[in-house]
């Protein structure tokens, strides 16, 4: 029973924040006229238009296709090589600089150069998406391999601890407490590049549907494919990367005191 009430206070709090920045939405329309920012309700209407001519789910799906699949194989790679460069000093060396140049490099330039390599398509997209979140996975990974606590290291080598029981209770929550949040940054830059490639390489997605929106000079259209994306980043990081974290986590799960009932 107590779980519950807090789950249900959790989902009050996130819904009263969710209802303020609609509020503050409409308020924004209501001043500025529909044209400039146009209001939820037209949103809403756009994005039900969407759906009956069966635009919306050929667009999300090929979006969410192009942003996970970039961002899979950018989280693998990154959070292997950090792994690598924060255990060795001589990796870490050779792969730090580079980590920073492909960091720093704006994604549009990202997505020309994939254009001219790959050309028009789904490729030029996720190939965009692991240049750019391949970095942010790389330096979480490589903290969390670099700070690990020595003292646990020696107290392991002292009690002649099986390298499986270090690698699970020693190592592993601590390399995971940075992994996750520099995963979840990644993810939300792969949604947002992924729009971005789209909007310039490919005919079809979200970002081909705000190209057109921009042509047509549908605000709302615009306005409309904005939420989609936000609602996919939201689905993608609480329907799949919270849960994990949490089952990997599970000493972060604070636990009130039991309430009768």
């Amino acid at each position: 029973m107590g779980s519950l009430i807090r789950s249900g206070l959790g989902w009050g709090g996130s819904l009263t924040g969710v209802l303020l920045f609609v509020a503050l939405w409409e308020w924004g329309s209501l001043s500025y006229g529909s044209f400039l920012l146009p209001g939820p309700r037209d949103a809403l209407s756009s994005i039900v238009g969407f759906a009956d001519n069966g635009e919306l789910w050929a667009a999300v799906w090929a979006t969410t296709w192009r942003a996970m699949t970039g961002f899979a194989i950018a989280a693998l790679a990154g959070v292997a090589l950090g792994l690598i460069a924060g255990l060795s000093h001589t990796v870490g060396r050779a792969l730090e600089p580079v980590s920073t140049v492909l960091l720093g490099i704006p994604p549009i330039a990202w997505i020309v150069l994939a254009m001219l390599w790959f050309g028009s398509g789904s490729l030029a997209a996720i190939y965009t998406v692991v240049a750019t979140t391949i970095p942010v996975a790389f330096a979480g990974a490589q903290i969390g391999a670099r700070t690990l606590d020595q003292r646990l290291q020696e107290m392991g080598d002292v009690f002649r601890v099986p390298f499986a029981m270090r690698l699970w209770d020693f190592y592993l929550p601590h390399i995971v407490s940075y992994v996750f949040p520099a995963l979840i940054t990644a993810l939300g830059v792969a949604w947002k590049v992924t729009v971005m490639a789209e909007l310039f390489a490919t005919e079809d997605g979200v970002g081909a549907g705000m190209a057109m929106a921009r042509v047509s000079l549908d605000t709302a259209g615009a306005m409309a494919w904005i939420v989609v994306v936000v609602v996919l980043l939201l689905v993608a990081e609480h329907g799949f990367l919270r849960p994990l974290q949490k089952k990997m986590e599970p000493w972060r799960q604070v636990k009130g005191p039991a309430m009768p009932g």
